[in-house]
C-alpha cells in the first residue's frame, strides 16, 4: 500500500512508512465523514481521528474547497494522569522543479502553521502552494526540516530524533535561495488528560495549485497535454490554458486554510446535517452503503471543476493522469448524483454538450475538450449518449423548474434530436437501424432494445418539453414518432421474454460492412468467413442485455410519459436477473477484463444468450461486470416492485467492494473512480419513490420497502432534508432551504392517492399531512 516491498528499492526513497505505528487500527467511513481508531497497549492513550471535507448539497462553493481537515481526540483510559505532546507533519507538496527541492520555499503563518510554496514563476504550472494549520489554537510550529545536501533521509531522521525525545525544535521557516534537501512543515500541541479525560486537536491542510496546461479533445489546432502536472508553462508572462475553480476565489493554500478555520463551525455543522440525514434513513445498510460511497467520486480527480464553475469530467483516473476524457456522454448518462445535490453544476454538462461540443449539423461529439472550447467532428456521435442527453434536459428541467432555461435549451435539444433521427432512423419507422454507436466502444447494426428505449425516451421527452414551450407542432410530430418507436419496440424487438436485436447490415444507407468485408478479404480468410457467416462483429442479436431497457429506467426516473408496455419492462427486468445475475462466476469464462468481478464472486454480467446464438464475437465487455449497470438494472427492479432482486443485486455488488479486496469507495471501471457507478444514488429514488418536480411543485412519493417508519433522505434544486412516513402521516423536514409543494401523489401497495397540500416547508418548520 505505501509502494514499498513491491520491487528493488534502489534509490526510490520512503516516506514515514518505516516509523512506529500504534498496533490496532479500526475504520469506519461513512462518506463524507472518514473515522479512524487507534490503540495500542503500550501506550495509555486511544485515539480516534475523523476526517473530512466540506460536502453540502447545493452549496457548490464550500463544497469545492480544496482541503482536508483532520480531528484527533485524545482519550486517557488509563488511571492516571497522562501528559502528551501531538503533531503533524507535512512533507512540502509544492516544491517546484528545482533539483532536490531548491525551489521550495517556507514561511510561518503567526500562532497557527506553515505556508509552503516555491519560487517558479507565477503562470508556471508548478506554481502552488500547500498549508498546515491548527484549528482554534495556538501550536509550536516547525516552519522547516533539516536540510542538507546529505542524503535526503536526513530531514526525517532528524524529525524523528526530535519527536521521539520530546525536543521538539521551533523554526521560522527559511526563504534562502536554492537550499536543497527534503523539506517539510511541523506543528506541535501539547497537553495533559486526567483519567478518562479527552481533548480534539483540529488539524486543516489545504492545497492551492492555480494554473493548469492539461489540454485534450480539442479541435485539433493544439496538441493534447495528458498525464501528471509537470513544469509546463507556455511563457513567462502568457496565462495558463485554464485555471480551477478554486483559484477564482483564493489566492493561495495559506487563504484557503484561514477560510477554513474561520468557518470551521458551520462548514461542520452543515457537512454533519447531511451525513446524519444520509445514515438515518431506514433504508439497508449495504444501500446506503452504495449510496454514500460513490459520492466520494465527486471528490475524486475523475471530476474537474473549472474557472467559470462548469464541470468537466473524465470517466476514471489514475493515480497520476485521468482516464477517457470530456464528461463521456454516454458514460455520465448512469451519473444520478449530481443533477439532485447540485444541480446547478449539472445542467453545465448540457450545455456543454449542446453548446460548445454540437456543431451546426446536430452532432454532438461524446468527447468534450478541457480547456472548453471546440472540438472535432470526426468521430461517431454515440446514440446513447445523445439521445440519453436530451431525456437529462427533460430532467433537470423539471428538477431546477427554469423555463427560461429550457427555452434557451430547447431550440439546441432539438438539432441534437433532429441529427438522431436523420442518422439513425431516416425513414422515420421508429428505430435506430442504422449503424450506432454506444458505450460498449462499439456499433450496433440494426434495432436494438437498449438504444431504441433511449431513443423512445429522448423522443416522448421532447415531445413533452414542446408541449411546455407552446410548440405544439412539435410536440404532435416526437410524440407521434415516440409512439410509432414503442410499436416497433413491442412489435419487433419483444421475443416473449426480453427486447433483443435485429441485426441488419444489408438494405441500409450506410454501406461500409460491405466495404469492410471487401478490405478484410485482402488480409484475413478466416476473418472473411466469419464476417459473411455471422455479419458484423460485436452484436448482441439474441442475447439478454443488461441495458436492454435502459432507456424506461430513465424515464420512469426523470418522470417522462412512454409509451412502452409496462408489463414487457417487467418482463424484460425478470429475464436479466434470471439470466445475468451469477452467485458464483468460477464457471463462467470471460477473456475480457475479469478483474470487476471474478472467480467465487456474485455478480451481474453485461449479457448472457439464455437460447444460445451467442456470437463468435459478441459485443466488447459483453461477459464483464460493471457497478453502473448493476444499479442501474437494480434500481429499476426495486422501482418495478421487484424489491428482493433488486437488493440482492446490490448486496452482492457491495460484498465484492469489502475492503478485502477491493477498496469500498472506488468501485473501478475503465479507471478508478468510475462516472458511472454513481447511478448507486438512484437507489435512493427507487426504494422510496421519491421524486420532486419544481415545475408543477408536486411530489411523488411511495416507499418500496414494508418498514414503518420509513425514512429517507432528499435533495432538491432548492433545498435538501427527510421525508418519513409513519402510521399514516407523511412528514416532511427541512434542513437547508425551502421545497415549495402543491400536491402529493402517493403511491401505497399498488394504489395511487392525489392530494392537495399547499405548502412551503422550511427549516424547524416541518410540514405534516395524515393520509
Amino acid at each position: 500500500i505505501y509502494d514499498q516491498g513491491l520491487q528493488g528499492e534502489g534509490y526510490r526513497r520512503g516516506g514515514f512508512e518505516g516509523f512506529p505505528r500504534f498496533g490496532k487500527c479500526e475504520f469506519k467511513g461513512e462518506f463524507p465523514f472518514a473515522q479512524v481508531s487507534i490503540s495500542d497497549s503500550f501506550v495509555p492513550v486511544q485515539v480516534s481521528l475523523l476526517a473530512w471535507n466540506p460536502f453540502i448539497p447545493l452549496d457548490d462553493r464550500n463544497s469545492s474547497i480544496p482541503c482536508a481537515i483532520l480531528e484527533y481526540t485524545f482519550h486517557n483510559a488509563s488511571p492516571e494522569g497522562v501528559e502528551y505532546e501531538f503533531s503533524y507533519h507535512l512533507s512540502h507538496l509544492a516544491p517546484g522543479c528545482g533539483e532536490d527541492e531548491s525551489h521550495s520555499r517556507n514561511t510561518v503563518i503567526p500562532d497557527r502553521g506553515v505556508f509552503l510554496n516555491n519560487v517558479e514563476p507565477p503562470h508556471s504550472e508548478a506554481h502552488g502552494s500547500a498549508a498546515l494549520i491548527a484549528i482554534g489554537e495556538t501550536p509550536r510550529i516547525k516552519g522547516m526540516w533539516l536540510r542538507s545536501p546529505g542524503w535526503e533521509f536526513d530531514s526525517l531522521s532528524a524529525l524523528w530524533r526530535e519527536v521521539s525525545t520530546g525536543t521538539f525544535t521551533a523554526n521560522g521557516g527559511s526563504n534562502a535561495i536554492d537550499t536543497k534537501g527534503r523539506n517539510g512543515g511541523s506543528i506541535l500541541c501539547a497537553g495533559a488528560l486526567a483519567p478518562s479525560e479527552s481533548r480534539t486537536h483540529r488539524v486543516a491542510v489545504a492545497w492551492h495549485f492555480p494554473n493548469c496546461y492539461l489540454q485534450v479533445g480539442g479541435d485539433g489546432k493544439h496538441t493534447d497535454t495528458q498525464g501528471a502536472p509537470g513544469c509546463r508553462s507556455l511563457a513567462d508572462d502568457a496565462p495558463p490554458l485554464w485555471r480551477p475553480f478554486y483559484a477564482s476565489i483564493w489566492n493561495d493554500a495559506r487563504e484557503v486554510a484561514l477560510y477554513v478555520e474561520q468557518n470551521y463551525a458551520t462548514l461542520r455543522g452543515r457537512t454533519l446535517a447531511f451525513k446524519q440525514a444520509l445514515f438515518s434513513s431506514t433504508l439497508p445498510s449495504y444501500v446506503l452503503d452504495a449510496v454514500s460511497a460513490n459520492l466520494g467520486i465527486l471528490k475524486s480527480p475523475t471530476v474537474l471543476r473549472l474557472e467559470n464553475g462548469d464541470l468537466w469530467g473524465w470517466e476514471g483516473c489514475f493515480p497520476d493522469a485521468g482516464c477517457c476524457h470530456g464528461s463521456c456522454t454516454h458514460v455520465w448518462n448512469y451519473a444520478q448524483a449530481i443533477p439532485h445535490l447540485y444541480p446547478k453544476l449539472e445542467r453545465t454538462l448540457r450545455e456543454l454538450e449542446l453548446v460548445r461540443s454540437m456543431d451546426e449539423n446536430g452532432h454532438v461529439a461524446f468527447r468534450s475538450a478541457l480547456p472548453e472550447g471546440p472540438v472535432k467532428h470526426d468521430f461517431h456521435a454515440a446514440s446513447d449518449g445523445q439521445l440519453g442527453g436530451i431525456m437529462k434536459v427533460f430532467r433537470d428541467w423539471q428538477i431546477s423548474g427554469n423555463q427560461n432555461w429550457l427555452k434557451k435549451m430547447y431550440p439546441l435539444a432539438k438539432r441534437s434530436l433532429d441529427y438522431c433521427i436523420r442518422t439513425w432512423d431516416p425513414d422515420q419507422r421508429g428505430a435506430l437501424f442504422e449503424p450506432h454507436h454506444n458505450t460498449y466502444d462499439i456499433e450496433f447494426w440494426g434495432a436494438d432494445g437498449m438504444c431504441t428505449s433511449i431513443y423512445l425516451g429522448a423522443l416522448s421527452a421532447f415531445a413533452q418539453m414542446a408541449q411546455a414551450v407552446g410548440q405544439l407542432e412539435d410536440a404532435k410530430f416526437y410524440d407521434e414518432l415516440a409512439h410509432r418507436c414503442a410499436r416497433f419496440m413491442d412489435g419487433q424487438l419483444f421475443n416473449s421474454e426480453y427486447y433483443q436485436q435485429t441485426v441488419q447490415y444489408q438494405d441500409l444507407r450506410n454501406t461500409s460492412f460491405a466495404e469492410l468485408v471487401a478490405k478484410v478479404d485482402e488480409h484475413s480468410s478466416e476473418m472473411e468467413q466469419l464476417l459473411k457467416r455471422e455479419g458484423p462483429k460485436y452484436q448482441y442479436g439474441t442475447g439478454c442485455v443488461s441495458d436492454g431497457v435502459i432507456g424506461a429506467w430513465m424515464g420512469r426516473m426523470y418522470g417522462i410519459d412512454m409509451p412502452l408496455s409496462r408489463e414487457h419492462v417487467r418482463s424484460a427486468l425478470q429475464s436479466i436477473f434470471k439470466n445475468n445475475f451469477k452467485t458464483d462466476l468460477s464457471q463462467h469464462a470471460n477473456a475480457q477484463r475479469p478483474g470487476y468481478a471474478m472467480g467465487h464472486e456474485p455478480g451481474l454480467l453485461l449479457c448472457s444468450w439464455p437460447h444460445g446464438g451467442k456470437p463468435t464475437l459478441p459485443f466488447v465487455y459483453s461477459d464483464e461486470v460493471w457497478t453502473g449497470i448493476e444499479y442501474q438494472v437494480a434500481s429499476h427492479l426495486i422501482s418495478e416492485g421487484f424489491v428482493h432482486e433488486g437488493l440482492t443485486i446490490v448486496k452482492a455488488l457491495r460484498s465484492r467492494y469489502d475492503g478485502r479486496v477491493r477498496n469500498p469507495w472506488n468501485e473501478y471501471e475503465c479507471g478508478n473512480y468510475y462516472a458511472r457507478a454513481m447511478a448507486s444514488y438512484a437507489l435512493l429514488a427507487a426504494l422510496s419513490g421519491f421524486r420532486y418536480s419544481a415545475v408543477w411543485r408536486t411530489l411523488w412519493f411511495g416507499p418500496q420497502l414494508n418498514v414503518r417508519p420509513f425514512k429517507t433522505v432528499f435533495s432538491t434544486a432548492t433545498g435538501f432534508g427527510t421525508i418519513s412516513l409513519e402510521g399514516r402521516n407523511l412528514r416532511i423536514e427541512m434542513l437547508e432551504g425551502e421545497l415549495p409543494l402543491v400536491k402529493l401523489v402517493l403511491k401505497e401497495h399498488a394504489q395511487i392517492s392525489t392530494h392537495e397540500w399547499k405548502t412551503t416547508v422550511r427549516p424547524h418548520q416541518p410540514a405534516i399531512i395524515n393520509l
